[in-house]
Order: structure tokens, then sequence, then C-alpha cells
């Protein structure tokens, strides 16, 4: 089979070279934009007298009758036609014979594969922004049934002081909160239109661009051909924001995995998420959360590899970047499949609230609090903060809590200690008494969920 390209060789390929360079096992996937954009492409030069108006009409609807054949699944690609452009190209002039070969007019491969996979990625970036939002959705009814279900929060893995589990929600509701900002503003520039950039410097032929771009719903067209074509920014922006949200995944996992253990016992994963052992069979794993964990070091492989291809590219177009796509796919498979997951598995969770209650009680949660009792009895807070530690040595020689003291041992320690002293180290004292915008007091959360309720309806 003759390459469409071939006019100045006097040799066929290498069948081996021939394979190594073929794109089509993964750029098929962009085969809806391939087409779409070549009717809109087509439709122009028609309408700008490029190329005969007749001509332009009947190219597209080859086009569309290609369109169709691919939606059904009747249609098979080949290797010898390299990528799905040329597959497209060959097969419109199969069909309607030497007017097909009107339809390359006024553009390259360059700014072809440039249009498609903006156009790809425009719809993996809405679908993965509509995942997100599922999982915050998710993540909002879990807080709102749990606005006074008290759990230890912790720092460096050691308790450090009272919180809810709709204030823990809510925390990575943040999180994926700002991811969708990142993807949202990886949308604004892979919105602009390459097309009429031409190989690199552009065309000869009077091309409508802007048309071209309201028809294929761009927000605007690229300002520079040399630029246009050479342009990964947009996939390495993409794949940071991905980077960054299996980070915020595999974080969460990793807590999922911790408080369904048994020596923390606080959180059981659902059977559905669960896989159990092919020799000990009273093992119930957390799989899935592990997966997700492992997944992420994937994500930024892909990351990494497309940051290392582009980082000694000279202007304008090099082979090297058809090393894009594999990695791009893979990783938006992988995050989208990862969200869908994890958004079931923390939906069907089921926490043990008796037992995050009893560990909130341990581990000397209260003592900031205890401390800040007597800085509102007129110590200084660095003199309260000797106090308690002191109060704390004692207790944990002698296996009590600050509650366990009676009020005239106490007193012992500081003479600012009166009865009420119990009234404000009560967990439910110290939850209630971080009323301030952002803690973790029942009203203050009760306002972030209201307010992420209202950023998450902008998202359409």
């Amino acid at each position: 089979m003759s390459k469409l390209w071939g006019g100045r060789f006097e040799q066929e390929n290498d069948k081996l070279a021939e394979s190594f360079n073929s794109s089509i096992s993964f750029d098929s996937r962009m085969a809806v934009e391939d087409v779409t954009g070549s009717i809109a492409h087509a439709g122009m030069l028609g309408r700008q007298g490029i190329i005969p108006q007749e001509d332009a009409d009947k190219i597209v609807a080859g086009l569309k009758d290609i369109l169709t054949d691919m939606l059904e699944g009747k249609i098979a690609f080949s290797v010898e036609d390299e990528d799905i452009h040329m597959n497209v190209e060959r097969l419109l002039t199969a069909r309607i014979g030497e007017v097909g070969k009107r339809l390359h007019t006024g553009r390259s491969r360059n700014d072809q594969v440039a249009l498609d996979i903006r156009m790809y990625m425009k719809k993996t970036i809405t679908l993965t922004i509509a995942e997100i939002k599922t999982l915050c959705d998710t993540l909002v009814c879990i807080a709102q049934d749990n606005l006074k279900t008290i759990i230890p929060a912790y720092t460096h893995l050691q308790k450090a002081q009272p919180s809810t589990l709709a204030h823990y929600m809510m925390a990575y509701c943040e999180m994926f909160a700002r991811d969708i900002g990142r993807f949202a503003d990886c949308y604004k520039r892979t919105d602009s239109l390459p097309l009429g950039s031409g190989a690199l410097c552009a065309a000869t032929y009077p091309l409508d661009r802007d048309s071209v771009a309201a028809e294929l719903r761009f927000a605007s067209i690229t300002k520079n051909s040399l630029d246009a074509v050479s342009d990964r920014d947009f996939l390495l922006e993409y794949l940071s924001a991905a980077s960054v949200c299996m980070m915020h995944l595999s974080r969460f996992c990793e807590e999922v995995i911790l408080w369904s253990t048994n020596e923390f016992g606080v959180l059981k994963i659902s059977d559905a998420y669960s896989t159990g052992s092919s020799i000990m069979p009273q093992k119930k794993n957390p799989d899935m959360a592990e997966l997700i964990r492992g997944k992420t070091g994937r994500v930024y492989g892909a990351l990494m590899g497309l940051l290392t291809v582009m980082k000694g590219l000279p202007l304008a177009y090099n082979k090297d970047m058809q090393e894009d796509k594999e990695g791009v796919f893979d990783a938006a498979d992988t995050l989208i499949a990862c969200l869908q997951v994890f958004t079931g598995m923390i939906g069907a969770a089921e926490f043990n609230k008796e037992k995050l209650y009893q560990s909130a009680g341990r581990g000397f949660t209260n003592a900031t609090d205890a401390a800040d009792y007597l800085v509102k009895k007129g110590l200084p807070f660095r003199d309260a903060h000797e106090v308690i530690g002191k109060i704390v040595l004692y207790c944990e020689k002698n296996g009590l809590a600050i509650a366990d003291l009676p009020h005239l041992q106490l007193a012992e320690f500081s003479d600012l200690f009166g009865e009420d002293v119990y009234n404000e180290i009560s967990l439910e004292a110290c939850v209630q008494a971080r009323n301030v915008p952002g803690g973790p007091a029942p009203e203050s959360v009760k306002e972030h969920i209201r307010g992420m309720k209202k950023f998450l309806k902008t998202i359409k």
C-alpha cells in the first residue's frame, strides 16, 4: 500500500520500522474528534472558495458516513496508514474518489493532531471534573450526617485534638474542590483552536479559523502557528492536576486502610470493595484502597514521562511528541476509574461512631483545652502549657485521663483550677468551643457545607 506522503520516496518502509512508527493502536481513540474536525475544516474550505462547494459537500457527506460507521463499530483501521488522520483520509478517498484528496488542503497532520488531542482532552477534562464533583457530593452527604460525630484528629499520627467526622470529610472535600479548580484552569488553556497553523507556518489559503473555532466550540484560536503545533502544555497541566488529585486520593486511601485495621477498628469497608486471601480464611483486605494508592505512581510516571519528552525539543513539531498520548490516555483512564471506585467505597463505608468517640477520649486530646482554661483564668499560655504538661506526665504514669483527676488534685498543679474545668474539657465542649470559620464546631461545619454546596452547583 503506497503512503499518502510517499511521492519523494523510492523505497518502502521496513516492516518493523513501519510498525514502530505507527500510532493507530492508540490514537484511534480520537477517531470521532478527527472526523468531526475534518468535517468543520472541509465545510470552511467550501465556504471560502478554496475548494469547489460541491466538493466540500461531498467530502462532508462522506465523512459523516464514516463517522456513523465508526460509531457502529464497522471500521477496522490499518497499521500501514500509520495514524487516525491517514486512515480517515484513505477511507474517505476510497469511498468518494479523487474528491477526497482535497480534504487535506490548507492543513497538516501537525495542526490536525493538535486539534484532535485538544478536542479529546476537553471532553476528558469535563468528565474528570464531573467525577470529582460526584465524590465531593458524597463527602458532603457523609459530613451532613456526622456533624456531631466526635473523632480524634492526629498530627504525626499521634492523637492531637478532638474533631468531628464531618470536619474530617470536609477537609478532603476542600482538597478535591481545589482539584476541580486546577482542571477548570487547564480546560481554559486547552480550549483554543490550533487548526489553521499548518505544519508550522500557517497556510497560504484564506482560512476562516474563527468560523471553524465556533463550529467546534472553541473559545479562541491560537495566536502563533509555531507554538500551536508544538505546544503540549495543556497535556502537562492535565497530568499535573491528575497527579495532585491522585495524591489526594492516595492520602485518603492510606487513612481508610489504617482506620479499617484491627488496631484502629473505626471503619468497616464494604464487602463490595474488599477481597479475601487465598490461604487465610479470616482476611478481608482493603485492595481497592491499596490499588488506588499504588496507581498514584502510574499517573506520576505519565507526568514525568511527558516532561522528559518535551524538555529538549526545538520548535516546532518533532516525532517525539507522538509519545504524548499513551501516557495521557492511561493517566486519564486511571484517574477516572480511581475516582469512581473511591466514591463508591467511601460512600458504602461504615464508621464505628462509638469507638471513634472512645478513641477521641484517649491520648489527652483535650490537653490544649485544659491549657486554654488556665489562660482564660489569667495564666500566660506558656506557663499554662507547662502546667498541663506536668499533669499529662502524671496521668501517663498512673494510667489516668485529665478528667479522672479530682478537682483538689488538679489544684495541686495550679490553684486556678475550679470545679468548672470539667465542663470546659469534655470532648463535646472542646469541639463546640472551636466555633470559628474553618473549625470543627457543628455550626462552623454547617457553614462550610453550605459554601461547598453553592460551589458544586456552579459546576456544569
